[in-house]
């Protein structure tokens, strides 16, 4: 605890004397270290005929959801974006977006897909383009579709190689591609090992298909099974601290030194906060306030003590659940406020995420500890 403390102070230290860097800079050499967790599920009636997710619904405890919510002045989030509520199909906004995710330096998204006949699939395509456009890279975050286990992955891989692993925005690690597989744990690692073992029945490894395949660590005990399945490395994804034992910082040291004893990947995954209040209104102990970018830095500090190759950021624009670092803007309809980002600027979380980038770059030995004390 004393030493999560000490990063904790030397976080706060580097944000009150910090904020200097001006916009753009760095933006022209974006970091394949720092992926950022990417949602194209949104849409507008302009670009698509209808609403889809500014109208969610309310889930309720238990199961099932309430009433939607009503954009484009009552949506479902607790921020409202300065861009207004954009359609992922619309190629200007997936320009602008990946334009943003740049700016803050950081060069890979990692876009939500939910299956072959998903709308997420045709809007996997349209950030692929923007990604070419905007000089950065893409890969997967492959969520639980319906339906999903270790052969309908498998054959999910073989959809995504033929319709995209010829785009040249694919990101590749050292030639094969990365496929984030949100809530893992669904899945048996015996089952997982059948297509991500070297000696699986029926394995990509070796293959075409071959790719980098991350698995989420949830529970304290999920590093044997992530082992097991074959996975060449993990992540934490929740952006708040304490929700899961993978999502709380002090115990990323255990997490880094599994990864090491078997050579796997630990990618921690960072956030500004976490609040979800207007789709899950009695998630209230799971809020985390972003204290105006020190939340954010203490994350972000606490992850680059770790000297990790990846860092995943949750996220550019997840605005259901509060851990989009896209711009936002005060509002307020019927006398209820959505919340800012206080004292940062629309912007602020863009220019801070870069801050942390050029820091991670600026000293692979330990930029936390070494450099956070000399910000200028």
């Amino acid at each position: 605890m004393a030493r999560w403390a000490g990063i904790a102070a030397l976080a706060a230290l580097s944000f009150s004397i910090g904020l200097t860097t001006p916009a753009g800079a760095g933006a022209d050499s974006p970091s394949d270290a720092v992926h950022v967790f990417h949602y194209t599920w949104y849409r507008n009636p302009a670009t698509d005929g209808s609403w889809a997710h500014w109208d969610h619904p309310v889930m309720l405890q238990g199961g099932g959801t309430g009433k939607g919510h009503r954009p484009p002045d009552e949506i479902g989030a607790n921020f409202y974006p300065a861009a207004g509520l954009y359609s992922s199909m619309d190629p200007e906004d997936a320009l602008r977006q990946m334009r943003e995710i740049r700016r803050a330096g950081a060069g890979v998204a990692a876009v939500t897909w939910w299956g072959i006949n998903h709308p997420s699939d045709a809007s996997l395509k349209v950030a692929l383009d923007a990604a070419e456009k905007a000089g950065i890279k893409i890969c997967v975050h492959l969520e639980p579709f319906p339906g999903r286990n270790a052969q309908t992955t498998r054959a999910a891989l073989a959809y995504l190689a033929e319709t995209c692993g010829a785009h040249p925005a694919l990101y590749r690690r050292e030639g094969r591609p990365m496929v984030y597989l949100y809530d893992s744990y669904l899945t048996p690692p015996e089952e997982w090992a059948a297509v991500f073992a070297p000696d699986g029945a029926d394995t990509v490894r070796g293959t075409a298909l071959d790719c980098w395949a991350v698995g989420l660590w949830v529970k304290k005990d999920d590093g044997p099974k992530l082992k097991a399945a074959g996975f060449d490395g993990f992540y934490t994804y929740f952006a708040t601290d304490g929700f899961t034992y993978g999502s709380t910082p002090k115990n990323w040291p255990v997490l880094n030194a599994f990864a090491k004893r078997h050579k796997m990947l630990f990618i921690p995954s960072v956030g500004p906060g976490y609040k979800d209040e207007r789709i899950r209104p009695w998630n209230a102990e799971n809020t985390r306030g972003r204290e105006d970018g020190a939340y954010y830095d203490r994350m972000f500090a606490a992850a680059l003590a770790l000297n990790p190759e990846i860092v995943s950021v949750t996220s550019y624009n997840e605005w259901h659940e509060g851990t989009q670092i896209e711009p936002a803007v005060p509002k307020t309809v019927e006398g209820v406020p959505y919340e800012d980002y206080g004292a940062l600027p629309p912007e602020g979380y863009l220019d801070r995420t870069r801050y942390w980038v050029e820091k991670m770059g600026a000293s692979p030995s330990c930029p936390a500890l070494s450099c956070v004390g000399s910000v200028k």
